[in-house]
């Protein structure tokens, strides 16, 4: 939750470029997963996944919290457990990485 802060400045200042932030949540319930989004002003689209043995967890290998994932267009994992400016520059160079193959199109 001490990360909330930095995603939510993140979210507001790639809002116009191709970038999209997800969470995933593992508050007991879905009511207190809603409270915690509510009040710590999380915008952007987070999956309830109720434990870290959830499918999602299970997936993605999520072993501790918290734990970055930083994906190119097309799925791959770039950066892994990059965290303040460590991820602002994964976020900025896989970016423009996009906005340069999108004008080359």
């Amino acid at each position: 939750m001490a990360m909330v802060p930095h995603e939510r400045s993140l979210v507001k200042r790639m809002e116009s470029k191709p970038f999209a932030l997800i969470g995933i949540n593992f508050d007991e319930s879905r009511d207190t997963c809603k409270k915690t989004e509510q009040k710590s002003q999380m915008t952007w689209r987070s999956f309830y996944d109720g434990r870290r043995s959830g499918p999602i967890g299970e997936q993605w290998n999520i072993r501790g919290l918290p734990t970055i994932y930083v994906l190119d267009p097309q799925g791959v994992i770039r950066f892994k457990n990059v965290f303040d400016k460590e991820m602002d520059q994964a976020v900025d160079t896989l970016v423009r990485e996009s906005e340069s193959q999108a004008a080359t199109k």
